[in-house]
């Protein structure tokens, strides 16, 4: 089944492509010259909308599962910047998508709080080791930075790793781990176990110093010399004070206990892209362990998935990231097999624009970020969010994202990607005054408040939900 809908999926592909070649009746949509002061919904919720047509298909067989496609699941990943990686916009596109289509599990995590940055609530980690962490927004390097943009990396051999599902939504029972080279650097655990060792050790005898006590009688009391009790308490001189309390020394043992926590390592599967552990029952928590056969740990990241259909909405960003920090790492476009994406939302263009970044560089970088993912997942589908509006200095309208917004609706049919048009969404050019009055912007003029991040994952998860209704609808009038 599986091969005839790629198949399917190729041949609308190559239908689309061709007919877009043909396609007169397209305006261009020129965002830069809105200029308003109100949030504007745009009447066409995506632009070419019909470069989904696989996940549109896709999304048809999940919404009428009578047992010919069980555990059917739809993977988004959206990838971007500082706006993504604290899933705020994502988490609302999450919950709308998965109570419309099924909740298919939480999807990709990542411990960013071991790599001392922000990152989601809803998934917590801890450990009592420290680690190493490198991101792509550094200059180039040869460490193994893949689909999290970032590396999380020890060589002690002593860490456990918690992670806890905090919300019963996200508990899992199927969760895999990604590594470079999919090598198994982890065992995973779900129980403890208390390893108890009986010793003998060195008997303990104290004396407390009394008035009218000295060193003599105190030895003669335990049989003991004086050199020999002076060395065991670090005494220069006879001298010893009421009050004070002598260690003895005896050659008598004692039994101690001697009891430590060992985790039971469960048995791990693996796959070309991942290793992987499937529970009968939904967990909430689980312990990432060395494996005692490497070296050198490194971790990617997570996935977890559930046992039912629907929706898998995976968030990655890296805050300070653009399109070019992405191109220039290869491991990440070839982890993205690993999450079997049917579509890929792209948000960035904000750290672009305060490079100065000419939009003709911008979308080169664009262009190259697509011909990668395509390269290794031919069949993926792409939504390019444009970059919402924003400040300079607090003050001075950003014109880079706006002429990125224009540059990047010219580019939907020529690389048959949809388009969401967060900047018009969002005001446009002269629209940041009017979100700051409406509280959904942050002081920076910059990044958004908790509730303007929100108000964007509804606008989004919008456009998709009405871009499927109106292929549905397309099909039911032919």
């Amino acid at each position: 089944m599986n091969k005839l809908f790629h198949t399917m999926c190729l041949l609308l592909f190559l239908t689309k492509g061709h007919a877009q070649e043909l396609d007169t009746t397209f305006v261009e949509m020129d965002s830069v010259s809105i200029d308003s002061t109100v949030v504007i919904e745009t009447e066409m919720a995506l632009i070419n909308p019909n470069a989904l047509i696989c996940f549109y298909e896709k999304l048809a067989q999940l919404k009428s599962i009578d047992g010919a496609f069980p555990k059917q699941k739809i993977n988004i990943f959206h990838v971007g910047d500082s706006h993504i990686q604290a899933d705020l916009m994502t988490n609302a596109v999450r919950e709308r998508l998965q109570n419309e289509y099924g909740n298919g599990g939480r999807g990709l995590v990542f411990p960013y709080n071991l790599a001392k940055t922000n990152g989601p609530w809803d998934v917590r980690f801890s450990s009592n080791g420290s680690f190493n962490s490198f991101r792509n927004i550094k200059p180039l390097s040869n460490e193994n930075i893949g689909l999290t943009g970032i590396l999380l990396q020890t060589k002690r051999a002593d860490f456990a790793i918690e992670l806890n599902a905090r919300e019963q939504d996200n508990y899992f029972t199927k969760i895999k781990i990604l590594t470079p080279s999919n090598v198994g650097s982890f065992d995973l655990a779900t129980a403890k176990k208390t390893i108890v060792f009986e010793s003998q050790v060195p008997k303990t005898i104290t004396h407390k110093i009394k008035s009218g006590d000295v060193l003599g009688s105190i030895a003669e009391k335990y049989n003991v010399s004086i050199t020999a009790l002076k060395r065991a308490n670090g005494l220069k001189s006879n001298n010893i004070r009421a009050g004070k309390t002598l260690k003895i020394p005896t050659n008598e043992k004692q039994n101690r206990s001697i009891s430590r926590s060992e985790f039971i390592p469960l048995e791990i599967q693996k796959d070309a892209f991942s290793h992987f552990y499937e529970s009968e029952n939904a967990l909430d928590k689980i312990y990432l362990i060395p494996n005692k056969d490497q070296n050198v740990f490194e971790l990617n990241g997570i996935i977890l998935e559930n046992d039912k259909s629907g929706v898998l909405y995976h968030n990655s960003g890296i805050n300070g990231a653009k399109f070019s920090d992405y191109n220039k790492y290869p491991l990440f476009f070839e982890q993205l097999k690993a999450l079997r994406p049917d579509i890929l939302v792209l948000s960035f263009g904000t750290n672009e624009s305060f490079d100065k970044m000419k939009s003709e560089d911008f979308i080169a970088q664009l262009d190259l970020f697509i011909t990668n993912a395509r390269k290794q997942n031919p069949f993926v589908e792409i939504i390019v969010a444009t970059p919402p509006p924003s400040l300079f200095k607090r003050k001075y309208p950003n014109t880079f994202v706006a002429d990125y917004s224009k540059k990047i609706i010219d580019l939907a049919y020529s690389r048959n990607v949809a388009v969401w048009d967060l900047y018009s969404d969002m005001g446009g050019l002269y629209g940041v005054n009017r979100n700051v009055k409406t509280g959904i912007i942050g002081n920076d003029r910059v990044h958004y408040t908790k509730a303007g991040y929100e108000k964007q994952g509804k606008l989004l998860a919008k456009a998709i939900i009405e871009a499927f209704e109106n292929y549905k609808n397309t099909l039911v009038n032919e």
